[in-house]
């Protein structure tokens, strides 16, 4: 009785796996790297068309006028990979200055911790409200918004009073002060980020706030604190936003009223323009940092123009941001496209 030998069916030809994982990689390469590459490609353009952008002196007004924005949107990128939001941070901001200008007159310990104890409260408030109570991040911190702007008009006497950091006092160092022509701030900023970076890749905490962004129920099941880490969250970006604060009124001399209008879309701008994603459980600190040097940027080049005025960098702001929302929801699916 003869064997009838049968050799296995050949294995379907690999090459469509593989581009597709191909694609799949370079999909999330655009979406962590993408940031930063437009960010070289507006300072190259820029330096071409303008003489005068690529100038030391036009680079370090950039870097202080970013420094503020950026200490807020660090506190938002935390915020933001939990799946929440914090819409107070303008507000908080503002009232964190007005706060350091008037204790300013008791010396620099009580203009830097008054603020910080009242804003981290702001925060901590908040964070609990959403933790414990379950209600939504965007109703919490809209009346934390409202709330942290009438306290500020209250301390203010309805915005008629504004508190000026004495002459010879030495808190002034913070925001004015320079080392090799470079403004503290700038490296203050800095220092916060390299903490920040710290913190969220190669801490605990840092590693539960990614799972709690990516899934709270899970991050539960794994015996993560979940209320606790929100609660931190939201208490991290309260203080950050009050900091910022100060240093402003450092930098102004001053407690001005009006500012932080506005100041929490341009930080949700800069982190998500970086890669972070709205919906939570993705994002990086550096990536942040490039969104908020691209939207200093495209403010630098307006005002390098000359004919347009301010006002114009919410129109490209706002167009840019709906061009990258629309380009990380086409990378997702790209990434998530079943084989």
């Amino acid at each position: 009785m003869s064997q009838i030998l049968t050799t296995p069916a050949a294995p379907a030809h690999p090459a469509p796996v593989e581009r597709e994982l191909r694609r799949e990689r370079l999909a999330g390469l655009a979406q962590r790297h993408g940031a930063p590459a437009v960010l070289v490609l507006a300072v190259l353009v820029a330096s071409v068309l303008f003489p005068a952008f690529p100038t030391a002196e036009n680079a370090n007004g950039i870097a202080i006028q970013s420094s503020f924005l950026a200490i807020v949107a660090l506190g938002m990128t935390f915020v933001i990979i939990t799946g929440g939001i914090d819409l107070s941070v303008g507000s908080v901001f503002a009232l964190g200055g007005v706060l350091a200008a008037y204790a300013s007159q008791w010396g620099p310990v009580p203009a830097l911790l008054l603020p910080l104890a009242v804003c981290g409260a702001i925060g901590l408030l908040q964070g609990l409200l959403i933790a414990k109570t379950g209600m939504a991040p965007f109703i919490v911190t809209l009346a934390g918004l409202l709330g942290a702007r009438g306290l500020l008009l209250a301390v203010t006497d309805e915005g008629s009073t504004t508190y000026l950091v004495p002459k010879d006092s030495a808190f002034l160092e913070f925001g004015q002060g320079t080392f090799l022509g470079i403004g503290y701030p700038v490296y203050l900023a800095v220092l916060l980020f390299v903490l920040g970076a710290v913190l969220l890749q190669r801490t605990r905490y840092g590693q539960a706030v990614f799972a709690v962004g990516g899934s709270p129920d899970a991050a539960a099941l794994m015996g993560l604190p979940v209320a606790r880490i929100r609660v931190l969250t939201y208490l991290l970006s309260g203080l950050l936003a009050g900091f910022a604060g100060v240093l402003n009124a450092s930098r102004l001399s001053s407690g001005v009223t009006i500012l932080g209008v506005g100041m929490e879309l341009d930080a949700i701008a800069a982190v998500v323009i970086g890669g972070t994603l709205l919906v939570g459980g993705a994002g990086s600190i550096s990536g942040t940092l490039c969104g908020v040097l691209l939207l200093g940027v495209i403010q630098n080049v307006i005002n390098q123009i000359g004919t347009l005025n301010s006002s114009y960098q919410s129109v490209v702001s706002g167009l840019f941001l709906i061009l990258v929302v629309v380009v990380q929801t086409f990378l997702g699916r790209r990434r998530r496209r079943p084989r």
